[in-house]
């Protein structure tokens, strides 16, 4: 009987976690010296992709990439699930853990259909179906229409292509992942700010499950993980989700953290931003830093977010 494979890992069966899926097992075995026939993918149809004619906030959330992979976790059927840890929910179950985060890779957005946010021509429609980069775009250029734009990276061309908009978004990081490197402009992060934990491969197991922890510790990169946990504090403190116009942008340098985050009306009109450097891993500055949006929030922008002043 073959002793592989060795780990199970579930997965969305999107090209694109399909081959976030690929670089997690070229990574497991390279770190301890695998075949690759030691690591099995399990890809899944998530909820989430089933449904692309609404917004994911109308249909149940960020949950819908992530309970068929939970449900797989919790009755032993994988050992780990890679996700983007973008679309994960900010409050997890106690019986998984998020191990192990892989290094980040780009965090910024491309803008397709212009060269930039200034070049999007006047009265133009944007598909998005990401709260933050509607209220982003707007905030900018109130004359853009937004309309919804769901779907993988294809489905979201393809629309844009048959002329259902003039401009959209996609990650960087999702693009260059799937060889698209040449698709779009990437939007400097310091003027447009990315989406929390945009750009990082997450790796979740059960809490339980010390064997499997152990086997995927060696992929965590300290630098990415102590940027994301930081990222998802600040969401969490601001009571976040996939309804919420939330942009952040934290950097790792020398043990510290450097965070940039804003927060948004949902029609984008107002707009309030803030900033903090504080140590890798204190946990409590993003949500000192989140406490202090609040406190300066318009109007417009407390009536999006629950527990504000």
């Amino acid at each position: 009987m073959s002793e592989y494979p060795i780990l199970k890992l579930g997965t969305r069966q999107s090209p694109l976690a399909m081959v976030q899926a690929e670089e997690t097992r070229r990574r497991l075995c390279e770190a301890h010296s695998w075949p690759e026939e030691a690591v099995e993918l399990v890809p899944v149809v998530a909820s989430g992709d089933k449904v692309l004619d609404r917004p994911l906030s109308e249909i149940g959330g960020k949950a819908l990439w992530t309970k068929e992979l939970d449900a797989w976790l919790g009755e032993g059927l994988i050992h780990a699930s890679v996700h983007s840890l973008k679309d994960v929910e900010t409050v997890r179950p106690e019986s998984l853990l998020l191990t192990a985060i892989l290094p980040r890779a780009d965090k910024r957005d491309r803008l397709i259909g212009a060269r930039s946010i200034a070049d999007i021509a006047q009265g133009a429609v944007v598909g998005t179906s990401a709260p933050r980069r509607a209220a982003q775009l707007l905030h900018m250029r109130p004359d853009c229409k937004v309309v919804t734009f769901r779907g993988n990276v294809a489905t979201r061309l393809g629309k844009l292509d048959a002329g259902e908009a003039d401009a959209t978004f996609l990650a960087a990081a999702g693009l260059s992942r799937l060889g698209e490197d040449a698709v779009g402009h990437p939007l400097d992060q310091n003027d447009w700010l990315p989406a929390p934990a945009q750009g990082a491969i997450a790796l979740e197991c059960r809490a339980d499950d010390a064997a499997t922890q152990e086997l995927l510790a060696p992929l965590n990169h300290a630098p990415t993980y102590a940027e994301v946990m930081a990222e998802r504090a600040l969401l969490l403190a601001l009571g976040g989700n996939c309804h919420s116009p939330i942009a952040v942008l934290c950097d790792h340098t020398d043990g510290h953290l450097n965070m940039r985050a804003a927060i948004f009306s949902m029609d984008g009109a107002e707009r309030v931003e803030a900033e903090a450097r504080f140590t890798s891993g204190d946990t409590a500055a993003p949500a000192k830093l989140a406490m202090q949006l609040l406190e300066n929030a318009t109007p417009g922008v407390r009536a999006v977010f629950d527990g504000s002043p």
